[in-house]
C-alpha cells in the first residue's frame, strides 16, 4: 500500500511539473505576441533591412527608442566603393512623412548622385577609411553631401565653410588651422578629421544616440539639449522625431537617412555611381614652404588642378608656419618611385652592419612598408654597403619657393581694416568666447591680444584691450574722433 502511495505522488508531481512547462511557454508565447511589430507605411516595395539589434515599430505613432547603432561586422571589400559604402550602411532608416518626402524628393532627381560624386571621387576613399578607421556609422561619410553637395568652398549665410560646413570656433576648437595662406575649413582631409572628431563628441554629450548627436552638429550642442529638456518637463518623448527643432534641423536628418536608403537601393529609380574602391590621390608632405607653381613645374601636374585638388590653400604659396602638404593625383608607390620624389623630396642612406630596414625605417621616422616601396622592394633584405632612398632630405638642397622676395601672386594689394584699441573691464560669468561673440571678434585674437589661452578663466575686474574695427568714414567727412567713437558705439551694440 505504502508502495502505491509513492508511485501516486510521483506521477502527481511529474504531471504537476510537466503544466507548469506547458504554462511558462503559453506565457512566454504570449509576452512575444504583445512585442510590437515592425510595419512599413512607406510602400510595399521599400523594404530596408536593418543591420542593427533594434527592432522598431515605424509607424509614425510608436514610441520611438534611443537610435544607438551597433556597427556591423564589415561586408566582404566590394571593387566598387560606392558598393561598399552600400554594403555597411547601419542606421535605422525610420520610415515616416519626413523620410517619405525626401525620398519622393532624390527621386526626382535621380542623377543628383552621379553628379555630386564627380567633386567627390578624389576625397572620398580617404574620407571613408577615416570613418572605418574610428569605427563610426558609414552614413558620415554622406554627410558631406547633404551639408554642402561636396562643395569644399561654399560658406553658409551662418559663416559656416566648406564641405562639412564648420563654423571658425568649432573648426578651431577641433584644430582646424587657418590664417591669410590657409583656411583648413576648405581643405577636405584636415576639416574631415576635425568634423569625425566632433560627431564622436557628440555622439558621447548625447549618451550613444547618433540622431540628437546629427541633429546637434546641425543646429548646435544647447538647442539640441534645450529640446530635450522641454519635452521632458512636459512629459513628452525626447526621441529626436518629437523634438521641437528649427525646420532646416528637422529636414537634416530624413535627409541624411533617405540618401542612404537609396544609396542601399538605387533600384528604386535612383542612379548610383560607379568608383574604384581604392585611393586616387595621395598625401603628401614637402616638409618646407613652398610655392604652388614650383610644384607644378617639378611634378608636371598643372598649377590650377593643383589648387583644384587643394582648396585650402589660399594663396600661391603655402604658410610659413604650415601645413605643407598636399594631395596629388596619383598613387603612393608612384609618387616615392618618381623622378620629382627621388631628386627633391628624398635623401639616402648607406646600409651599415647590423641594420635592418624595421631600424632605420624606425630610425627615419618612416614606416617598413613605406620604406620598401620607396626602393622597390619585395622583401626585407639589404646588404651592407646598398644605398637605401628616404621619405626625407637629410639636408634641404633646394627651396621650393620661386626667385621673388615673395611670390607675385601674394604681392596684391589687399585692403587693411583699420582697428581702434578698447579697453573691457571683465564682469562676473565672462568667458573669453562671451566676451569675443559680444563683439563679433575671433575669440583666438581676443586671447592673443590679452596674452591668455583660450581657455583661459577671467577674473572679474580685469581689463582686457581688444582691437575692434574702426567704421568707415561718413560721407560728410565727420572728425576721425567722431568716426572712432561711432566704431566704439556699434560695437558695443552688439549682442
Amino acid at each position: 500500500m505504502a508502495l502505491l502511495r509513492l508511485k501516486y505522488f510521483l506521477l502527481l508531481c511529474i504531471f504537476i511539473s510537466l503544466q507548469g512547462c506547458q504554462t511558462t511557454k503559453k506565457e512566454s508565447q504570449q509576452n512575444q505576441d504583445d512585442q510590437p511589430k515592425i510595419f512599413n507605411h512607406f510602400e510595399p516595395n521599400l523594404s530596408y533591412q536593418e543591420k542593427t539589434s533594434e527592432q522598431l515599430d515605424v509607424s509614425p505613432t510608436a514610441a520611438l527608442p534611443s537610435s544607438k547603432v551597433s556597427i556591423p561586422a564589415s561586408e566582404p571589400t566590394s571593387d566598387d566603393l560606392w558598393q561598399h559604402i552600400a554594403n555597411n550602411l547601419s542606421l535605422v532608416f525610420q520610415t515616416n512623412k519626413q523620410t517619405t518626402a525626401r525620398v519622393k524628393w532624390y527621386l526626382k532627381q535621380p542623377e543628383y548622385l552621379e553628379t555630386v560624386n564627380r567633386r567627390a571621387a578624389p576625397y572620398l576613399y580617404h574620407i571613408v577609411k577615416r570613418v572605418e578607421k574610428q569605427n563610426l556609422p558609414m552614413e558620415l561619410a554622406l554627410l558631406p553631401f547633404v551639408e554642402s553637395d561636396f562643395r569644399p568652398t561654399v560658406r553658409s549665410s551662418e559663416h559656416a565653410v566648406g564641405i562639412w560646413q564648420l563654423v571658425g570656433a568649432t573648426a578651431y576648437h577641433f584644430g582646424v588651422q587657418s590664417d591669410q595662406w590657409y583656411d583648413g575649413r576648405q581643405d577636405i582631409l584636415a576639416s574631415t578629421d576635425a568634423a569625425l572628431t566632433y560627431l564622436s563628441y557628440l555622439h558621447k554629450r548625447f549618451n550613444g544616440n547618433w540622431l540628437h548627436a546629427l541633429a546637434a552638429y546641425n543646429s548646435g550642442e544647447g538647442r539640441v539639449k534645450k529640446a530635450i529638456k522641454d519635452n521632458k518637463k512636459r512629459g513628452k518623448k525626447t526621441d529626436y522625431w518629437s523634438l521641437s527643432l528649427p525646420k532646416e534641423t528637422a529636414d537634416y536628418i530624413p535627409k541624411l537617412l533617405a540618401l542612404s536608403y537609396l544609396v542601399r537601393h538605387p533600384e528604386k529609380g535612383f542612379k548610383r555611381p560607379k568608383l574604384v574602391n581604392k585611393p586616387l590621390t595621395t598625401e603628401f608632405n614637402v616638409g618646407q614652404q613652398f610655392e604652388f607653381s614650383v610644384i607644378a613645374n617639378l611634378s608636371g601636374i598643372g598649377r590650377s588642378q593643383l589648387h583644384k585638388l587643394n582648396p585650402g590653400y589660399l594663396k600661391n604659396q603655402s604658410s610659413p608656419n604650415g601645413p605643407h602638404t598636399l594631395l596629388l593625383p596619383m598613387e603612393q608607390q608612384t609618387i616615392l618611385q618618381s623622378k620629382l620624389f627621388r631628386n627633391n623630396f628624398a635623401g639616402q642612406y648607406t646600409v651599415q652592419k647590423d641594420d635592418t630596414l624595421y631600424s632605420i625605417a624606425r630610425r627615419f621616422s618612416m614606416s617598413v612598408e613605406a620604406l620598401k616601396k620607396l626602393n622597390n622592394k619585395a622583401s626585407n633584405l639589404i646588404k651592407v654597403g646598398e644605398q637605401l632612398h628616404l621619405n626625407k632630405p637629410q639636408t634641404i638642397q633646394k627651396s621650393l619657393l620661386v626667385d621673388y622676395k615673395i611670390s607675385p601672386y601674394l604681392e596684391q594689394n589687399e585692403p587693411t581694416i583699420p582697428t581702434v584699441a578698447v579697453d573691457y573691464q571683465v564682469k562676473p560669468g565672462d568667458s573669453i568666447w562671451r566676451i569675443s561673440r559680444l563683439y563679433d571678434v575671433p575669440h583666438k585674437d581676443v586671447a592673443m591680444w590679452n596674452k591668455l589661452n583660450a581657455t583661459s578663466v577671467l577674473k572679474p575686474g580685469t581689463i582686457l584691450t581688444l582691437h575692434l574695427p574702426q567704421a568707415e568714414p561718413t560721407k560728410h567727412n565727420a572728425p576721425a574722433s567722431e568716426t572712432i567713437l561711432s566704431g566704439i558705439e556699434s560695437s558695443l551694440k552688439k549682442p
